[in-house]
C-alpha cells in the first residue's frame, strides 16, 4: 500500500552556460493516455475537481523512454496527482516497485489513492525532490532502475485560488509547496529589499523590467502590505512591463514561485543525488517548463556525457573523467499539437533524458 511512512526495504535492483542542441523533436501524433479517474473521496482538502484537474504531460512518451520491466524500481520524484507514477508500475507489473515523493501533501494524498490498486507495489513518502537520495536509502533503496521528475506546477496548485499561484483569481500572496517554515511570497514582497526583489525578478524571472517593477514594490508596500495575488499583478499591470497576450505579471508569479520553493536550488540537489543512485542501464528522465529549468537539465546531461572536462586550454587531458550518461533524447522532445490542443498548459514542456553507463557511484 502506498503509505508516507513505509520503511521497509524494496532491495537492489537494478552560474548555468548555454549549451546548443540539434533540433528539438516532437512527440508522434498519437492519443495521450487520458484514463478514468475512478477514486473515491481522499481527505476533505482535496475534492474531486481537483484530480481530474491534472493531465500529465508526456506521459506516454516519459514511460516509453524509462522502459520499466518487471522486477525493476522505479522513483517518481514529483508525484503530484500520481499520473507518472500509476503508468510506471502498470508498465512494471507484476513486480515493479515504485516510490512516488512528493512535498506537498494534499497531492501525495491524491498520488496515494490513485496508487492503491498496486497494493504495496507502490509507496509514498512526503519530501523534498532535492533529497531523493537520502529518501531512497532511508527506505532501503540501493539503486533505482528510473527515475522521474516532472517539474510543473500543477493544474490543482494554479486552479484553487487558496495556494496563491496563480493572478487568475484572487487568494493569498503564498505560492509554498509545502507549508514548513518557509517565508511565503508575501513574505519576500514584504521583507526583500530593493536590490534582492530586482534580482530574483531579474535570474529568475528572466524580467526586463525587474529593477522598475521591485522600485514600485518597495514604494507601494510603505503604504499598505501587499498580500494578494491580484493586488501584485495589478501593481505590475499599471506599469505595462509586457503586452501581448502574456500577462505582465506571469514573469513576476514566476520568479517569486522559484524563489520561495528554491526550486532551482532543488532541481540541482536532486539531479545529483539522481544521478548517485541510478544503477547502470537506469534512466533518469525531466520534464521542464521553462528556460531556467531546462538549462539546469541540458548542461547536468552534457557535463556528464563527456569524457573530458578539461578547460580547453589545456591540450592534453589530464582529468581522467569518463562519461556516465548517454543523452538519450538530444534537443529533448515537445509536445505533439494533439496533446497541446488538449492541455494547453503542455506547450512549454520538455522532457529530456540520460542512461546511466559505468559503475553505480559509491555513497
Amino acid at each position: 500500500m502506498c503509505g508516507s511512512s513505509a520503511s521497509n526495504a524494496y532491495g537492489s535492483a537494478g552560474t548555468v552556460k548555454a549549451i546548443v542542441s540539434p533540433p528539438i523533436a516532437t512527440a508522434p501524433s498519437i492519443p495521450v493516455s487520458n484514463e478514468a479517474l475512478l477514486w473515491p473521496d481522499v481527505e476533505s482538502a482535496v475534492s474531486r475537481e481537483w484530480t481530474d484537474a491534472h493531465v500529465s504531460v508526456l506521459l506516454e512518451e516519459s514511460v516509453a523512454i524509462l522502459a520499466p520491466t518487471s522486477g525493476g524500481t522505479y522513483i517518481d520524484c514529483t508525484a503530484g496527482a500520481g499520473g507518472h507514477a500509476s503508468a510506471i508500475l502498470a508498465a512494471s507489473a507484476p513486480d515493479g516497485r515504485l516510490l512516488a515523493i512528493d512535498q506537498d501533501p494534499s497531492m501525495l494524498a491524491i498520488a496515494r489513492e490513485r496508487l492503491t490498486p498496486y497494493g504495496d507495489r507502490g509507496r509514498c513518502v512526503l519530501g523534498s525532490f532535492g533529497e531523493v537520495a537520502e529518501i531512497a536509502h532511508d527506505r532501503g533503496i540501493a539503486q533505482a532502475n528510473g527515475i522521474m521528475f516532472d517539474l510543473g506546477v500543477a493544474s490543482p496548485h494554479l486552479d484553487d485560488p487558496d495556494r496563491g499561484f496563480s493572478f487568475q483569481r484572487d487568494g493569498p500572496l503564498d505560492m509554498r509547496m509545502a507549508h514548513d517554515g518557509r517565508p511565503s511570497a508575501a513574505d519576500l514582497v514584504r521583507e526583500m529589499t530593493f536590490d534582492e526583489l530586482a534580482r530574483v525578478f531579474r535570474d529568475y524571472g528572466e524580467e526586463p523590467a525587474a529593477r522598475r517593477i521591485a522600485r514600485t514594490i518597495v514604494a507601494d508596500r510603505v503604504r499598505r502590505p501587499i498580500t494578494r495575488t491580484v493586488e501584485l499583478a495589478d501593481l505590475v499591470a499599471r506599469l505595462g512591463a509586457r503586452g501581448g497576450r502574456v500577462h505582465p505579471a506571469t514573469r513576476v508569479f514566476q520568479a517569486l514561485r522559484i524563489a520561495v520553493n528554491d526550486e532551482l536550488g532543488q532541481l540541482e540537489r536532486g539531479l545529483a543525488q539522481a544521478h548517485e543512485i541510478l544503477a547502470p542501464g537506469g534512466v533518469v528522465a525531466v520534464i521542464a517548463f521553462h528556460s531556467l529549468e531546462d538549462r539546469i537539465v541540458k548542461q547536468f546531461l552534457a557535463e556528464r556525457a563527456r569524457d573530458c572536462v578539461c578547460p580547453p586550454r589545456i591540450p592534453v587531458c589530464v582529468c581522467d573523467h569518463r562519461a556516465t550518461i548517454q543523452i538519450l533524447i538530444p534537443g529533448g522532445l515537445v509536445p505533439n499539437e494533439r496533446e497541446i490542443a488538449a492541455n494547453p498548459r503542455a506547450r512549454s514542456a520538455r522532457l529530456r533524458a540520460g542512461r546511466r553507463v559505468g559503475a553505480l557511484s559509491v555513497r
